[in-house]
Parts: structure tokens; C-alpha cells; sequence
């Protein structure tokens, strides 16, 4: 009896053994993975478009507000230097965003960051600020698939205003030029 006492004792240190094995990490707000994203945006604020691409694989696809259309990172960069080109300034508020990594059941590698964007339009020196949030997949350490959500909407109504407000002027002008002087 004092056999099967043991036996059975020895078995459950065993099972408390293996319960206590450590587990992969599933969730942190510390890896290379969230440091490789940063320098990311690092790159997108000083405007270094050739170190922003090394960051994401050469199939990368980045979704911004969309689910459907993707760009490269080749072409995210464009595309972001074209926009960034009308800012006097732009980038995230320091100490306004957070970062965390997550690992999947299927064994997925993302990682998600919430931040403030500000910049000011040069045309008419306004700043504007709005919430972004990206969620980026990883594999051997580069991005794979990133989406990014935010809402452009007050910037875009304020470029139409600026466009509006040109092109009247532009009608103005037009008009007392064709207008005869007596």
C-alpha cells in the first residue's frame, strides 16, 4: 500500500511539474518585434523612406483604412512622401501611444500600436490631430501585413475649403479682368 501511496505521489509531483513548465510568451509590451515597428515610425517621421522599407519584407502588404487594397512597402513609402510633402510638421505626440505584441493561437506574431498623429498644413498653418491605430504581422523579424485605421476627414474638408477658397479667388480675378475700364 505504501508503494501505491508513493507511486501515486510521484505522479501528481510530476503532472505539478509539467503544468509549471513555461509557456511561450503571449502577450508582452517589450519585444524586438515591437522595436522593429517603432523604428518604423521613427523612419516615417524624419521622412527616411529607403530605412522605413527595410522594416517590412520584400511581400509586404499594407492596408491603410481599407481590407481590399494594399500597397507595397515601395509604394506605402511614395505614397507617403507625396502626402507628408504639404506639413510643415508631422508625426506622433511623444508619450500619447502604446505598443504591445500578442502571439495567436494559430502562433501568429502581431503587433499593435495605438498613437496620436499631429501635423500642420502648410497652406494654412492649422494643426491637426487624430487616433491611429496599426496592427502589424511579423515573420523572421519583418513586417508581412500591416493594417492602419484612421480618420483623415477634418484634413480633407479643410484641403476642399482651401481649394474652394482658391478658386473663387481665381473666379474674382478672372471676372475684374474682363470687366472694361471706362
Amino acid at each position: 500500500m505504501k508503494t501505491i501511496k508513493f507511486f501515486g505521489l510521484l505522479f501528481v509531483s510530476f503532472l505539478t511539474l509539467l503544468s509549471c513548465k513555461e509557456q511561450p510568451t503571449r502577450y508582452t509590451q517589450s519585444s524586438p518585434e515591437i522595436d522593429t515597428l517603432k523604428a518604423a515610425i521613427a523612419a516615417y517621421e524624419a521622412g527616411d523612406w529607403e530605412g522605413y522599407q527595410t522594416h517590412y519584407a520584400d511581400t509586404a502588404k499594407i492596408y491603410h483604412n481599407t481590407t481590399d487594397k494594399f500597397l507595397s512597402a515601395t509604394d506605402n513609402a511614395n505614397a507617403f512622401k507625396e502626402s507628408t510633402a504639404q506639413y510643415s510638421s508631422y508625426g506622433f505626440i511623444k508619450d500619447e501611444g502604446d505598443s504591445e505584441m500578442v502571439v495567436t493561437d494559430d502562433g501568429e506574431t502581431w503587433v499593435n500600436y495605438w498613437g496620436v498623429w499631429q501635423g500642420t498644413l502648410s497652406a494654412n498653418n492649422q494643426s491637426y490631430k487624430m487616433p491611429v491605430h496599426l496592427t502589424a504581422q511579423f515573420a523572421d523579424g519583418k513586417i508581412i501585413k500591416e493594417y492602419a485605421y484612421y480618420d483623415r476627414t477634418p484634413i480633407v474638408l479643410a484641403q476642399m475649403e482651401m481649394q474652394a477658397a482658391q478658386e473663387e479667388a481665381g473666379m474674382e480675378e478672372d471676372a475684374a479682368m474682363e470687366t472694361p475700364s471706362n
